[in-house]
């Protein structure tokens, strides 16, 4: 009798274990929301990454898990990688700088010339006065910081002055978002010597870890679940230069003589910030005409 009801019990057991997989196994793709490994081998700029420190471990394990799951942003910078990467990378090896910093762009912006609340505009985000201390114009009619070419060339000028000053890549990038002096106040206050070490405000704490992440998932997509067909990637346009050296009265009108029109114009020189440019230097601006990409 008690092996009979031992029986039944397993049976009844068995059948709740087998209804709760076809109930759920068909609703909920577990493996979608499992945990995701990866590998704890991690360097920046050829800076390996502590990992063995119970923190960083930590701290990693939630930026991948954050931007693993945030699956919007990371999809959207993955196919604008396709895009502007072909822009940002040669510029950062003719100056010497590793090629993981293109990755702070996308932290930065996400590949996109956004504006912050406190004023810092295009995929670099400078400020004004920290664009105009690195070579660009800030103007009613022009702002370079939207010039992705130009502001590259700036965010290498900037690099490799902080990395000068640190010795450490891991260190230049988390001054470019705690600045360099307030790194290194912080280093000199807590008496250590490299970003790992140094207690600082959440976001710059953050900042690497973020850089981090999102290098391992963009680098290895289909593994986090990102499998975008190359078709689907976007792509740049191809242009011609025309260079300028006087003042543009009308951008529309200017448009029109080069076989576009006032919007196209605009988004392939988002550095042109009014309906006019104004230029009574003579100083040379090249502007870039699609040659096709808007027409059947």
């Amino acid at each position: 009798m008690k092996n009979i009801r031992t029986k039944k019990s397993v049976i009844i057991l068995l059948t709740i274990v087998l209804a709760g997989f076809l109930l759920y196994g068909v609703v909920f793709d577990r493996s979608k929301y499992a945990p995701m490994g990866y590998s704890l081998q991690m360097d920046f700029a050829g800076e390996e990454v502590p990992t063995f420190m119970a923190d960083v471990q930590e701290r990693l394990d939630k930026e991948m898990i954050t931007n693993m799951n945030y699956h919007t942003n990371t999809t959207l910078v993955i196919k604008r990688a396709n895009k502007v990467f072909p822009i940002i990378e040669p510029i950062l090896a003719k100056y010497g700088v590793p090629d993981d910093f293109k990755y702070l762009a996308v932290i930065e912006s996400s590949l996109v010339n956004a504006v912050s609340p406190a004023g810092a505009r295009g995929v670099w985000q400078f400020m004004p006065a920290t664009a105009k201390e690195k070579g660009m114009e800030v103007s009613e009619h022009v702002d370079e910081r939207y010039h992705l070419e130009k502001s590259t060339e700036a965010a290498c000028r900037y690099l490799l002055a902080a990395k000068e000053k640190f010795g450490s890549w891991t260190l230049t990038a988390a001054s470019y978002n705690g600045g360099i002096g307030g790194i290194k106040n912080k280093m000199e206050e807590q008496q250590v010597d490299n970003y790992y070490d140094l207690l600082l405000i959440e976001e710059t704490s953050r900042y690497v870890f973020r850089i981090l992440a999102l290098k391992e998932i963009m680098k290895n997509a289909g593994k986090y679940g990102f499998s975008i067909p190359k078709e689907a990637l976007y792509y740049q346009i191809p242009t011609k230069k025309i260079i300028v050296d006087s003042s543009i009265t009308n951008l529309a009108t200017f448009a029109k003589t080069q076989g576009v029109n006032y919007k196209i114009l605009k988004l392939h020189n988002p550095w042109l910030r009014d309906k006019m440019l104004i230029n009574d230097s003579g100083k040379k601006y090249e502007i870039e005409i699609p040659t096709s990409g808007y027409s059947k």
